[in-house]
């Protein structure tokens, strides 16, 4: 097996073990075992919860002791151990806790992966800018594999989910192993202070009013990045309840429906070059928070009918722009207003902002909304009114957006512009 096929199986692995249940645990919590909506939130919320810490952590293990490629293989398995758990569990708060434990094992795996193949593909002698994007859009095929794998196998509403996620996260542990050796490169120095080790140093840039207001919005738009991964399984599998709906195409494949917004993912990345070079990244980010009004907009009219259908496939097309847009530009923004010191950890403290703080805010913040003001006393759930609460959010964070942030786009033939870079001095 060629090195760019071992990579690309660790990729396509790498997500499926993640969307077998991401999408559908809401549906799980939330339907099946009829658990409230902060309680589910709060479960939720170790995604964000983990990413805080531990990616920094397991590069500090994989810089200084241990092979990467090991380290990827133990965490894998410890996180399919867990997620086989899962189905033991029947109380919100023991599994607040075991779903917490698994994210502590699979959020770093995600940076792993990354640098498990950057540092083979260098070692191979391959292009990593030309080689990498083709093995890395399979971890996106294989996020939505997951995703049909789950609702065809009548997985969405029960355990079984996690076990398909589980199997696969040890066999992916297993072929870990297989891989090439990847040896502590040692960059961190042994007199770097803690700060510097867990990539703190660009906590300075706060001092910086445009990039102080650049991660404040990130924190905000982070807080609906994961909205309709918690809720949108949940909401289209709950139309099962009217009986006019029971047997509808969107009830029996909900996650089939929602995959879609992967597919629109990938499609909407091929695009960025030309919004960026055509409107600059200041106008590309409010692209996408306008974007999330739509996503929610969409999904607060859409139902099984027919017209209502379509609107929540149009949802899912328009997720693309919504989460790509922001991520990649914001991305970009990050490396051309910062100083080559500390452009690591800016990179690092963006993504804290976006999936750490924002994505943590927004699930604990949004079941406790859900549950005080939209749902009933018979229990049931007031969906059109929750959307149209997140579609009004995203509008109002995009207005602020607007009116706060101030970036001057230059058009030119060929860069994205570039700001004054920020510097880092010695401290």
């Amino acid at each position: 097996m060629s090195i760019k096929l071992r990579l690309t199986v660790l990729s396509f692995l790498q997500f499926f073990v993640w969307g077998a249940w991401l999408i559908t645990i809401g549906t799980y919590c939330l339907n099946a075992k009829g658990w409230s909506f902060p309680q589910f939130g709060a479960i939720f919320s170790t995604l964000a919860l983990s990413s805080l810490f531990m990616p920094a952590l397991t590069g500090i293990i994989a810089d200084r002791w241990l092979n990467a490629e090991k380290l990827y293989g133990v965490l894998h398995i410890l996180y399919g151990i867990i997620l086989l758990y899962v189905p033991r569990v029947n109380d919100p708060g023991t599994l607040y806790y075991v779903i917490f434990a698994a994210m502590i094992c699979y959020m770093p795996t995600i940076s792993l992966s990354n640098s498990i193949a950057y540092t083979i593909l260098k070692r191979e002698g391959h292009d990593v800018v030309k080689v990498f994007p083709p093995i890395r859009v399979w971890g996106t095929i294989g996020f939505i594999v997951a995703m049909w794998t789950t609702n065809l196998s009548g997985s969405k509403a029960n355990s079984n989910q996690f076990i398909i996620g589980a199997v696969a996260a040890i066999l992916l542990g297993i072929f870990a192993f297989t891989l090439p050796k990847c040896p502590p490169p040692k960059s961190i120095s042994k007199n770097a202070g803690f700060v510097e080790q867990l990539g703190l140093k660009a906590f300075k840039l706060f001092a910086n009013y445009k990039m102080a207001l650049f991660f404040i919005f990130s924190m905000l738009l982070g807080a609906a990045l994961q909205l309709t991964n918690m809720y949108g399984d949940s909401f289209l599998s709950g139309f099962s309840g009217n009986p006019l709906y029971k047997g509808s195409f969107v009830v029996k494949y909900s996650t089939i429906i929602l995959s879609i917004s992967q597919m629109s993912e990938t499609l909407f990345i091929l695009t960025i070059p030309f919004f960026l070079k055509r409107f600059g990244i200041k106008t590309v980010m409010l692209f996408a928070m306008l974007a999330w009004v739509l996503r929610f907009g969409l999904f607060a009219y859409g139902d099984p009918t027919g017209f209502g259908t379509i609107l929540i496939i149009l949802s899912c097309i328009v997720y693309g722009m919504a989460f790509d847009f922001f991520n990649i530009s914001g991305s970009l923004f990050v490396e051309s207003n910062t100083d080559a010191s500390i452009r690591s950890s800016a990179q690092g403290l963006f993504m804290m902002m976006t999936n750490g703080v924002g994505a943590w805010l927004g699930s604990k913040i949004s079941g406790y909304v859900i549950d005080k003001y939209f749902v009933h006393m018979d229990g049931s759930r007031n969906w059109h009114g929750i959307w149209q609460t997140f579609s009004i959010y995203a509008l109002i964070v995009a207005f602020l957006f607007v009116l706060l942030f101030k970036y001057k786009h230059i058009s030119t033939s060929g860069e994205i512009e570039k700001g004054e870079a920020i510097e880092m001095t010695p401290h």
